[in-house]
């Protein structure tokens, strides 16, 4: 059985429960986790080490507040108030787990799903956000990433063009794989808003509902957009359905054309705006 989960983000009681509630095997089932594998929740590194152990019955993929982790274990980026990530970056195994988590993907294509933390600019088809986010990944797994890891940050360039390179194609990259909701019809993204799709600035619209946008055509599943709540289309799954913030932590069975929603309540939440 194959099961796509939402953010986790170190609920690791709730991801637990989920794997009971769906009888995992790790001999039989595959699980797909769509990044914010880490933080704001008791126990980021107990999750960590989990799905460590799942060696290839789970697929990972990175988002922003792993991506965050990375960040501060350089030492180029300060924690926030909120973050709850000592614990790894004072464990013992913190280098072996560390080097888990640059093996992990930003974008995976499998049973017909095109997975992703965040979304898709409308300038990009199946292909082409595979290839770029696999420029990233082989960034992470590289030396170089040292280097790199104090110019992540930033909300320019703000729209995709070919002739990118460097530093901020990378950023763009990332950006849209980990941290996209809004963008306008030409694809300039909107990081300033992070209410549910009623929420949008004037002239921008969730991504996913850009007219012509390429990827269309490809069923799509992420996380991230705890405010969306889910969203369950032939050609669209939104799972993350705020856990860390007292909503469920959910999962979504898909195997050819059937489908199966699982849901366990979240009991270790944190209070919205901690």
């Amino acid at each position: 059985m194959n099961y796509l989960i939402g953010d986790v983000q170190g609920c690791c009681d709730a991801l637990e429960r989920l794997l009971a509630e769906i009888d995992f095997s790790p001999s039989r089932d595959q699980l797909y986790l769509l990044g914010d594998l880490v933080n704001r929740g008791p126990a980021s590194l107990a999750t960590l080490r989990r799905l460590q152990g799942l060696e290839g019955a789970a697929t990972c993929l990175l988002g922003n507040h792993d991506l965050h982790l990375l960040a501060i274990a350089a030492k180029t980026r300060k924690p926030h108030r909120s973050d709850t990530l000592h614990e790894i970056l004072e464990a013992p195994d913190r280098e072996a787990l560390l080097d888990w988590l640059r093996q992990q993907r930003l974008a995976v294509h499998a049973h017909g799903w095109l997975m992703v933390h965040a979304g898709v600019v409308p300038q990009w088809d199946l292909a082409q956000t595979l290839s770029l986010a696999a420029e990233v990944e082989e960034l992470l797994r590289s030396p170089a990433l040292s280097e790199f890891l104090p110019q992540m940050y930033g909300n320019e360039p703000a729209q995709w063009r070919d002739d990118l390179h460097g530093a901020p194609r990378l950023r763009f990259i990332i950006n849209v794989l980990t941290r996209l909701r809004f963008c306008d019809a030409q694809g300039q993204l909107d990081f300033h808003t992070k209410d549910g799709a009623g929420g949008a600035p004037a002239g921008f619209m969730p991504w996913f509902e850009v007219p012509g946008r390429r990827s269309a055509s490809t069923p799509i599943a992420f996380g991230h957009w705890s405010t969306l709540g889910l969203i369950n289309r032939p050609d669209l799954l939104a799972l993350d359905t705020g856990c860390i913030w007292g909503g469920q932590l959910s999962a979504m069975r898909v195997d050819g054309h059937r489908r199966e929603l699982i849901q366990v309540q979240c009991t270790q939440a944190q209070a919205p705006g901690s």
